[in-house]
């Protein structure tokens, strides 16, 4: 990612609309008794398209505003989304997806981390909950759920981040046209 004024301003506003959506609207519709989480898959999004920096930045960003929002302990959506977004950013380095379906993986992946990874953050600092097989059945759910929310998403966020990104992840490339060669023996006499 391009870091320009615009580029971090498209993040924010990525970002701030994620965590607004969440509180106020995914966090009421319940499905099968779970409900989806916009969250990790804005950070993953962001981190797919720009990288691991941009990823992990953001998924700070993300999980403070999270924390701060909700009234939960500060830091604790911060620390596992910024592992989210390094994670999910520097498989997009490294490994370079190119399949349509991509998305989804990272939605999925990204989901399951970070419902995972926050319910050992939040057992390992002594919050008091009552836990259950209910809640794996919650956290399959929602993984679920936002496995099929990932296409989507990630195709608003590839469209909004178009042009901050170093390389169009839209453009489709073309094989060069290959040029014309004389005859075997000419070549670079320009006969």
């Amino acid at each position: 990612m391009i870091p320009t004024p615009g580029a971090f301003l498209r993040v924010g506003v990525i970002l701030l609309l994620a965590v607004v959506l969440q509180i106020s609207g995914f966090a009421q519709m319940r499905i099968l008794g779970a409900s989806a989480n916009l969250i990790p898959l804005a950070v993953a999004g962001v981190a797919f398209f720009g990288g691991s920096v941009p990823g992990a930045a953001s998924g700070f960003a993300a999980g403070l505003l999270l924390d701060l929002a909700l009234g939960h302990t500060a830091g604790t959506s911060s620390l596992v989304l910024t592992a989210v977004g390094y994670g999910a950013g520097r498989y997009r380095e490294v490994r370079d997806p190119a399949h349509g379906l991509a998305p989804m993986a990272f939605g999925l992946a990204a989901t399951a981390g970070y419902l995972l990874a926050l319910g050992g953050v939040t057992f390992m600092l002594g919050v008091e909950a009552s836990v259950s097989l209910l809640v794996l059945r919650d956290v399959v759910v929602t993984v679920l759920l936002n496995g099929l929310l990932a296409l989507p998403v990630f195709w608003l966020l590839g469209r909004t981040l178009r042009g901050a990104l170093v390389s169009d992840p839209l453009a489709r490339g073309r094989r060069q046209r290959t040029r014309e060669a004389g005859p075997i023996g000419l070549r670079g006499l320009e006969v």
